[in-house]
């Protein structure tokens, strides 16, 4: 089930949000904490306006909510509007019993929320918020609030890929508790909001105003990953980084699973361990992943076996399971030249400037010098810039010499990130003056068109994004994910 967190001002903003989201959601969390005064005084009777079963909040500041009241008020004011036609209400886990015995106008004695709200056939899901980390004891917390016949909920921070280990270990280590809800929040957990099954987990939030740290909207999460649809049959794919979340690889490949009926979802993985992550792509049976700055290195000691093109770029950006083991190919190499194929056919391209002497660089630079294109690498740090030329039998000179390039090369490719957030509008190469009659080749692809990009176009350039390698390339990879051909009936939205 996909919950959609309900953060309206008003009942009928919200009313307006469960409408908007119905076709992806089969039911809806109201934050009370969310509304003002007046529309919480009468928001019992949100549920009878909504066809789907709601969850009823009260969050306080303590736990990422907006509630201030005093306690004693707040849990009266949860009590009083719980008598709306609500599925379930969430109870924070540190509220005591004694703490849920209210004075009824309707009863001469006090009355006992839980048991009232039981007795009308409403669950109560009894949640803990953490923040800062995963604690150690957090098995030992489920079970506790299990053990009162609550349906348990963890919302919990993971810092690191052995706290994601932890959290996905949950369905393994409590599948007595047949019902129970799983979050990790933040960055590194998205991957556990998408993949909630995987951690026992029966349902997964989601809003329109990233209401908790990591939460997606809807729509993205089930269109784009399909996440309510997942099964124990479903294949796991995904892109390993840091920072990896800005990826448009989802894109390219969910809408390529769900066009030729293939059961698998393609995942973004934030890593600061490569080989924690390779626990956990062992744990989930993850069947290959892409692999982006900065691991393309690192990963290679994990495989089993690598291509020629790995071997010769130093580099791999995709990993497949073969056979019991890893294998890592470089799809880099020919996503970059796909769209220079007309011209390295024709001849027309005989030398290379290449801006930059990252990661990003080396392939392209193997792929040029391997069609007999005479390649200059130019960088900030000579010294990198003179380590990479000797790697790649290139030549080399400094970025404040751009200028001597200019109209003296057929190929202009920038690989650097001078142009991506936060370096907005920014040129690495500000005193290169193009001629019109070069190929301006840049690797980024968000934002589509950089000071770099705009340059190039407005003097006559044919100008190529990274957009175009970064289909090329997943394209590449989906065939050695899944054995199949990328469909030709569908274009990628990046």
């Amino acid at each position: 089930m996909l919950c959609l967190t309900l953060t309206g001002s008003t009942l009928e903003e919200n009313r307006n949000l469960v409408e908007r989201n119905r076709q992806w959601i089969s039911l809806a969390e109201l934050r009370m904490d969310y509304l003002c005064a007046d529309e919480q005084k009468i928001a019992s009777s949100f549920p009878s306006t909504v066809e789907i079963p709601v969850i009823l909040t009260l969050r306080r500041v303590s736990d990422g909510g907006k509630c201030n009241l005093p306690e004693k008020q707040r849990l009266q004011l949860l009590y009083e509007t719980a008598k709306g036609d609500f599925s379930y209400v969430d109870i924070e886990d540190d509220v005591k019993k004694s703490d849920l015995k209210f004075k009824d106008p309707l009863f001469e004695q006090k009355v006992d929320f839980e048991a009232s709200m039981k007795q009308r056939g409403m669950r109560i899901i009894r949640s803990y918020h953490n923040f800062e980390c995963v604690p150690a004891d957090i098995y030992g917390k489920i079970s506790k609030l299990a053990a009162k016949g609550d349906i348990p909920k963890v919302a919990v921070t993971p810092k690191s890929m052995i706290d994601i280990i932890s959290l996905f270990r949950i369905q393994e280590e409590l599948k007595e508790v047949k019902e129970k809800i799983v979050i990790g929040m933040g960055d590194f957990g998205i991957c556990t909001r998408i993949l909630y099954k995987k951690c026992g987990s029966m349902l997964s939030f989601c809003s329109d105003t990233k209401a908790a740290p990591g939460h997606l909207s809807a729509q993205v999460m089930s269109e784009l990953y399909r996440a309510d649809t997942l099964n124990d049959k479903t294949h796991i794919f995904g892109i390993i980084g840091n920072p990896v979340l800005h990826t448009a690889s989802p894109m390219i490949h969910n809408p390529g699973f769900e066009a030729i009926h293939y059961n698998a979802v393609y995942v973004p993985f934030l890593v600061d361990s490569v080989r924690a992550f390779f626990k956990l792509a062992d744990m989930l049976q993850i069947h290959g992943f892409s692999v982006t700055v900065p691991y393309k290195r690192d990963v290679q000691p994990y495989l089993g076996r690598i291509t020629r093109e790995v071997k010769q770029i130093g580099a791999c950006n995709t990993i497949v399971r073969i056979q019991n083991m890893w294998k890592g190919t470089n799809t880099d190499y020919y996503g970059f030249m796909a769209p220079l194929s007309s011209e390295i056919a024709t001849g027309k391209i005989h030398s290379a400037l290449v801006i930059g002497a990252g990661g990003a660089s080396r392939a392209v630079i193997w792929a040029l010098h391997n069609h007999g294109i005479k390649v200059t690498v130019i960088n900030r740090t000579i010294e990198h810039a003179k380590a990479l030329a000797g790697e790649t039998m290139s030549t080399y000179d400094t970025l404040e010499n751009c200028n001597r390039y200019s109209g003296a090369v057929d190929l202009v490719v920038q690989t650097t990130n001078v142009g991506m957030a936060p370096h907005l509008g920014e040129n690495p190469v500000p005193d290169f003056v193009f001629s019109g009659k070069e190929i301006a080749y840049e690797l980024i692809y968000q934002p589509k068109e950089t000071s770099f990009f705009k340059r190039a176009k407005e003097a006559g350039c044919r100008v190529i994004s990274g957009g175009e390698m970064l289909i090329e390339q997943g394209k590449l990879q989906f065939e050695a994910f899944t054995g199949y051909h990328y469909p030709h009936w569908i274009e990628p939205e990046i």
